[in-house]
């Protein structure tokens, strides 16, 4: 669809030109006709997907400019996002010839001047939940009651980081009629029970990414071979020599150890994790835009919404919990006309998580240092699949000689665990050469 088939405001239409928007995405096609309709969307796409712009438009289509009260709050766990989202929404809002109040709300930012100028009533509300819920639910000073739509952008790292419980108690003192438009690249389990406590019959909009990473990168995996994995690392990064690598870890705990650890062998690292308070943390953005590293480590949540230029690398030093956020890291790398490469140090007990990647279309190289210190092709896959190969054999072997008895007794789960890990380890020393 283009965007001059679009039946929107005018000022709308003008700040979409000046952008230069010709063709609307496939999420905002499935998007806006039904958020105009104000039905309840749950949204799924990958970064990228022009998902911002998919709720913002309807938003600015529905509002009514003469009404000076709250029509919108828009959530996202990061203060980062947050900004992205308030610049959009002024961009657009900038084409109007009646102003539009769109205030934003975050940590870090001073408390006694947002309740200052809560005199009047913003009529878009951005922020991060935290600061939304202090104003409107501690200081009563925020009146989000009379909001008719809530937008909750990056819904699973909403839920990861902690809010989800600020989220509720504002949804919990809006109107039942409240429009609810939710974007997650995943839904997790623990996200659903509150999607089903606020959203009428949403309708569910998935959309998968046109592929599931850059046909620019370059995936690698390093086997670790049991090895502490930081060690390991140490040896791999100067090989690689990138002109900016992210390092991937799981949790802040993670993120600050290897950052902690590569600092001590000499590596220039920068970190961006949760424990980083507002002060640090736009000194350290400073820091890595100015080039003072060569090496960021970083978490999930507080990479996402993180616009970065001339990443190179991505280095996963542990594959992510969720897969799906495997394809958000590596998109961090290979942006515009460059290529990239994505680096991820893996284990024997991480097979079936590497299937089910290889499973949507990732093609994997199989590298490991040789002698002078370079990265060299391995036949490491090989190995790999002949010893999945072999470990499912030895499960069903396993399997087929231990029955479920016909009369249970306690512990009997325990009893035929234990023979079956015994008849493995037999199968194993049988097959070894």
């Amino acid at each position: 669809m283009n965007v001059t088939d679009l039946k929107v405001k005018p000022y709308i239409k003008a700040a979409l030109e000046d952008l230069n928007f010709t063709e609307l995405t496939q999420i905002q096609q499935e998007v806006i006709p039904l958020a105009l309709k104000k039905i309840d969307i749950i949204g799924q796409s990958q970064t990228g997907s022009g998902k911002t712009h998919a709720f913002l438009i309807p938003i600015f289509e529905s509002l009514n400019e003469a009404e000076q009260k709250v029509q919108v709050i828009i959530t996202t766990p990061t203060r980062e996002l947050a900004e992205q989202i308030y610049q959009v929404a002024q961009h657009i809002a900038s084409f109007s010839e009646a102003p539009i109040a769109i205030a934003r709300y975050m940590g870090g930012t001073d408390k006694e001047r947002s309740l200052a100028k809560l005199k009047t009533q913003p009529q878009i509300v951005i922020g991060t939940p935290g600061r939304i819920k202090d104003l409107a639910i501690n200081e009563r000073a925020l009146l989000v009651h009379t909001a008719k739509t809530f937008v909750i952008d990056e819904a699973d790292m909403t839920l990861e980081a902690g809010f989800l419980q600020d989220i509720d108690q504002i949804a919990g003192t809006m109107d039942k009629r409240l429009q609810m438009m939710v974007f997650s690249a995943t839904i997790p389990v623990g996200l659903k029970p509150f999607l089903k406590k606020y959203m009428q019959a949403p309708q569910h909009i998935h959309i998968s990414p046109r592929q599931q990473t850059a046909v620019k990168i370059e995936h690698i995996l390093y086997p670790t071979k049991h090895r502490p994995r930081i060690e390991v690392l140490k040896k791999v990064l100067p090989a690689l020599n990138p002109y900016l690598a992210v390092v991937f870890a799981n949790t802040k705990k993670s993120a600050a150890d290897i950052s902690r650890e590569l600092t001590a062998a000499g590596f220039k690292v920068g970190e961006i994790h949760g424990d980083l308070d507002p002060r640090k943390r736009r000194q350290m953005m400073n820091r890595i835009r100015n080039l003072e590293f060569q090496y960021i480590v970083a978490t999930d949540i507080a990479a996402r919404g993180i616009d970065i230029e001339g990443i190179s690398h991505v280095i996963n030093f542990e594959l992510p919990a969720d897969l799906e956020f495997y394809i958000h890291r590596t998109g961090r790398t290979a942006r515009g006309a460059f290529d990239g490469v994505a680096i991820t140090l893996f284990d024997t007990g991480e097979e079936e998580a590497l299937l089910q990647l290889e499973a949507r279309g990732i093609s994997f190289a199989y590298k490991e240092l040789d002698n002078s210190g370079e990265l060299v092709d391995t036949n490491t896959r090989n190995r790999r699949v002949s010893r999945v190969k072999q470990e499912n054999e030895i499960d069903k072997i396993a399997k087929a000689k231990v029955r479920k008895p016909k009369k249970v007794s306690p512990g009997y789960k325990k009893k035929m665990k234990f023979q079956m890990d015994t008849i493995r380890r037999q199968e194993k020393r049988k097959r070894r050469p």
